[in-house]
């Protein structure tokens, strides 16, 4: 797995906003929504295209564009619905797919309880937005799901990680005989005695839409 952690200012500036308890949740969205866009810019770098010539008003030009099948978008619900406008303004042609996970706040395992994607994901690059990669179950299980049903390139994008998150990824998912990049904003210290990140910034499901109650 290739790990990127993009150092940008702009980058780093709004994560600090993100992570200050004195947020918002609308601007805590806000500030999301052009987090990720920052993201997927460095994350799209192996987005397939192919050559196509278009006529200026001047001239014929060599370019690109996305080629068949498009791009499949997956938020991990419910945060990483807070991504997706983020991700998709940048992609705009991209198809959206969703996966519902849970975490056993007691195991720390995941198990999936909703699902809104194409059975055959067969040649497809698939890109899976969930804010936090903590203790790494979630995402493992959601880039392994994807796998099974086909896809053959994963680009996971977070907002931040611990190190024993991205250490359990790398060892579940060292046999997977598909590509698999990890994009984030920020590495924090460690895992509290909870499963949470630390300094992280929250619950980032809580912070982007409240507390039902």
């Amino acid at each position: 797995m290739q790990i990127l952690v993009v150092d940008h200012p702009l980058v780093a500036h709004k994560l600090t906003a993100l992570r200050d308890e004195r947020t918002d949740s609308p601007t805590f969205r806000r500030l999301t929504e052009e987090l990720v866009t920052l993201l997927a810019y460095e994350a799209t770098r192996d987005v397939r295209t192919g050559p196509v010539t278009v006529q200026t008003p001047v001239a014929e030009a060599q370019g690109v564009k996305l080629t068949s099948p498009k791009p499949l978008v997956v938020p991990i619900l419910r945060a990483g619905l807070g991504m997706l406008e983020g991700m998709t303004r940048l992609l705009p042609t991209a198809e959206v797919g969703f996966l519902g996970m849970v975490r056993n706040e007691e195991t720390l395992m995941a198990s999936t309880y909703a699902e809104r994607l194409p059975e055959d994901l067969s040649g497809r690059q698939c890109y899976v937005l969930d804010p936090m990669l903590a203790t790494g179950g979630t995402l493992a299980a959601a880039i392994q799901f994807l796998v099974e049903r086909g896809a053959d390139h994963i680009t996971a994008i977070c907002l931040l990680a611990a190190p024993e998150g991205v250490e359990r990824i790398e060892r579940e998912l060292a046999e997977l005989a598909v590509p698999c990049n990890l994009v984030i904003a920020g590495m924090d210290a460690h895992l509290n005695d909870k499963g949470y990140i630390v300094p992280g910034l929250g619950d980032a499901g809580d912070r982007l839409y409240g507390v039902a109650q």
